[in-house]
């Protein structure tokens, strides 16, 4: 999208829309954008207020938290960078001000870059609350402190909003903490009577994110409805007055405090050590475009390195999917959290990245089983991106761009807004914007692998590894390979190095590389996954009575989860192979965890 429109006037573009059903359709190609009036950037010192006692008690127990977190030495953050880092946290909220003093510690963000005021304590709020509970004061604030180069004015837009002359602002990131709220509701009285020319209905309402809106807190004051275009959408670099005005906002937020929280913790641990571990991506959704972009998603990731798994079924991963280390996760399409994500104990590697793409995967951010981005955070991840409402398939982040953003080295900020077409709708950030997953290059981890936790190890082996082999370097990726599973002849392990055996000497080879499994007398519960992923192999290169056995051990003891699934797929291999008893034996299982509906009572 291009940086250079004309000033002061509206821009609308008419198209065709494209992709539409239901309940994630494409937007029309419809666009609004009401520019600043003057260029250039504030270069005034920070005027800022003095902070209140008690949160300088909230700032000296931070530092002591996060104390344990400097153990090893950081690639720090852009100095520069966190200086211009703003904190907003609701006073109302002691947890909120609390996590503002962590982050603000853990970052090395000046104390007197935190904001606290007093805000509505509940994640949805009404377009009159948003304008004077939380857009106007922090305006005000802002401006006071030189963080916004503005002129106030105590006249207001029609909706509230005061009107100010804005030149420009110097803030990398505005962060918003847990107790801010999430998203505004729509307002009826405020829809326009006639829709502006070539305007969709699709598009005429004014719900949003709360971040959304506040992203163009140093704009002119936009509509209301629709949404305005996104200037750093695709550009590596913001240049112009359209995209100097863009405020990038992030939240740290969750289903509690100590999981948002953890979401500082979990950049720190990934930045610190690498991000390690294996990547997963599910297509299958609903719609070509979302398609497109996983599957540029998978190609880019595989060619990474990463040991990665594609799944293209119309469902998501299955409960009994493989999954383990999962430190990158492209998916969709279910409403709520599903599949593995519900293993007991689950949990993401350090400086995990994971995207669930639905329409309402942020609706709220306080349960860990409704929704996505709220699941993802309780479970450890870094940082996810989502929707508080319907965004359309065009409105929300091109999860292809988040990718391409995140391999070649942007923060997690930097990429999100990279990725995402437009401003004042529906996207929320979450995670820390200044988390860079990928400040350790893959050539530093190998060659300090051995200071790494002996669970990450492996992974930085194995996509060393994949490096090798697509780089054309087989006899060095097989040796580096076959080394790994002497030294470490774990299932999931011996599993991945099998694949690898695979592609460079055929499936023999392969099966041959999977011949440990069956020496082993039982599977652990955690390596299930990595065992199905062996069998599903097993048949796909012509050993399905070698897939078989496996099966047969795997259900030797019911499976903590996904035991239906399993027998299911063990049952139709069975006949396919001929064993009708073992099959019958399996089903007569199934049928018992399966009880037959309860008949309808009678009309009589």
């Amino acid at each position: 999208m291009q940086s250079a429109f004309p000033h002061q006037r509206a821009i609308f573009r008419i198209a065709p829309a494209t992709d539409r059903g239901s309940p994630f359709v494409a937007l029309a190609d419809w666009r609004v954008l009401r520019l600043p009036p003057c260029a250039g950037r504030g270069d005034h010192d920070d005027r800022g207020v003095t902070i209140p006692a008690k949160l300088r008690c909230v700032l000296a127990l931070a530092g002591a938290a996060v104390s344990a977190l400097r153990l090893a030495a950081l690639p720090a953050a852009d100095a520069a960078e966190c200086e211009r880092v703003v904190i907003v946290a609701n006073s109302a909220d002691p947890d909120s001000a609390a996590l503002a003093g962590y982050y603000a510690v853990a970052r090395g963000i000046p104390a007197d870059n935190i904001v606290a005021l007093p805000l509505p304590t509940t994640e949805t709020i009404t377009w009159p609350e948003f304008v004077s509970s939380v857009f106007n004061p922090l305006f005000a604030e802002l401006a006071s402190r030189g963080w916004i180069d503005a002129l106030p004015s105590e006249l207001t837009d029609e909706f509230g909003r005061r009107k100010a002359m804005i030149g420009g602002h110097r803030i990398s990131y505005l962060v918003l903490m847990r107790g801010v709220p999430l998203r505004i509701a729509e307002n009826d009285a405020w829809k326009p009577v006639k829709l502006p020319a070539g305007m969709s209905p699709a598009l005429a309402f004014n719900r949003a994110s709360v971040d959304g809106e506040l992203a163009l807190l140093a704009a002119s004051r936009p509509p209301v409805i629709a949404f305005v275009p996104n200037p750093l959408h695709r550009q590596h670099t913001a240049n112009g007055v359209l995209a100097e005005a863009v405020m990038r906002v992030a939240r740290l937020d969750g289903p509690t405090p100590r999981d948002a929280r953890a979401l500082v913790d979990s950049a720190l641990a990934g930045e610190r050590l690498g991000l390690a571990g294996r990547a997963y991506v599910d297509i299958g959704g609903p719609h070509q475009r979302g398609e497109q972009w996983l599957e540029s998603v998978a190609a880019q990731l595989a060619a990474a390195g990463f040991d990665l798994d594609v799944d293209r079924a119309k469902t998501t991963f299955r409960p009994q999917a493989r999954f383990d280390a999962p430190a990158l996760y492209f998916g969709w399409y279910a409403w709520n959290v599903d599949g593995p994500f519900l293993a007991p104990g689950f949990r993401f590697p350090p400086g995990a990245i994971a995207v669930h793409l639905h329409s309402f995967s942020a609706q709220s951010l306080r349960s860990d089983r409704q929704f996505w981005c709220g699941p993802l955070v309780a479970r450890g991840v870094a940082g996810t991106v989502g929707n508080v409402f319907e965004p359309y398939i065009d409105g929300t982040h091109h999860l292809d761009l988040l990718a391409e953003a995140l391999l070649r080295g942007d923060t997690l900020g930097a990429a999100a807004y990279y990725a995402l077409p437009v401003l004042s709708w529906q996207a929320t950030l979450i995670g820390d914007p200044l988390y860079r997953p990928f400040a350790r290059s893959q050539e530093e981890q190998y060659a300090e692998r051995a200071a790494l936790p002996a669970e990450l190890r492996p992974h930085v082996v194995l996509r060393q590894a994949r490096l090798a082999l697509r780089d054309g370097r087989a006899d060095e990726a097989l040796r580096l390979a076959r080394a790994l599973f002497r030294e470490t002849p774990a299932v999931p392990v011996g599993v991945s190095v099998a694949q690898l055996v695979r592609e460079v000497e055929g499936p023999e080879a392969g099966v041959r590389a999977l011949e440990f499994l069956g020496l082993l007398p039982t599977y652990a519960a955690i390596d299930l996954g990595a065992v199905r992923s062996a069998a599903l192999l097993l048949v796909e290169w012509g050993a399905e009575g070698k897939a078989l056995a496996l099966y047969e051990r795997a259900l030797s003891t019911p499976p903590p989860i996904g035991e239906a699934a399993l027998l299911e797929e063990a049952i139709q291999l069975a006949l396919k192979t001929g064993q009708a008893a073992r099959a019958a034996k399996w089903q007569d299982r199934l049928v018992a965890l399966k009880p037959a509906p309860a008949k309808p009572p009678s009309k009589e």
